[in-house]
C-alpha cells in the first residue's frame, strides 16, 4: 500500500495506518486513545445529533474538556501513518496536519458563538470546516519555509 492508502485508512480510524505499517504498538496506542477521547467527549452522539440538525442538543452533550485532544490525536495518527509509509518527505510537510489539529480545537472552542450565514454548525460541523482553513495555512507555511530555507544558486 501507498502513503495516501495509509492515509486515508488513518482517517478513518486513528490507528488503522500504523496497523497497516506494522507499528502494532502505535496502532493499538492510537485506536485506544480514539475510543477513550469518542467515549469521554460523547462524540458519537455530538456526530449523530449534528447529522439529524439537532445542534442544540449536540452542545448539551459536548464534553470540551475531552474533544479538544481529538484533533491533535486525530492529525498526528494520520500524519505519522503517513509519514511511516513513505509520504512526507518533504521538508515542512507535516505543517498541513499541525496546523488543522489548532484550527479544528480552536474551531470547537468557538462553536458556539461562531455562525456562518446566521446558522450555528455546532461542535461538528464548524470544527470540521476549520480543517479547510487549517491546511490552507499549513501548505502557505510550508511553501514560504521552502522558499526561505532554498541553497542560493
Amino acid at each position: 500500500m501507498n502513503p495516501i492508502e495509509k492515509l486515508i485508512w488513518s482517517i478513518a480510524l486513528p490507528g488503522f495506518g500504523q496497523l497497516l505499517n506494522g507499528h502494532y504498538v502505535k496502532g493499538i496506542v492510537f485506536i485506544i486513545l480514539e475510543v477513550m477521547i469518542n467515549v469521554q467527549g460523547n462524540f458519537n452522539e455530538l456526530i449523530y445529533f449534528s447529522f439529524n440538525g439537532e445542534i442544540e442538543r449536540a452542545f448539551e452533550y459536548t464534553e470540551y474538556g475531552w474533544l479538544m485532544f481529538y484533533p491533535c490525536v486525530y492529525f498526528f495518527a494520520m500524519w505519522d501513518a503517513y509519514k511511516c509509509a513513505g509520504g512526507g518527505t518533504e521538508k515542512y510537510s507535516f505543517l498541513p496536519f499541525a496546523f488543522s489539529a489548532y484550527f479544528v480545537t480552536v474551531g470547537l472552542m468557538l462553536s458556539a458563538k461562531v455562525k456562518l450565514f446566521g446558522v450555528n454548525l455546532g461542535p461538528v460541523w464548524f470544527p470540521m470546516l476549520c480543517v479547510i482553513p487549517g491546511v490552507l495555512t499549513g501548505l502557505v507555511l510550508k511553501g514560504i519555509l521552502n522558499r526561505l530555507t532554498l541553497p542560493l544558486r
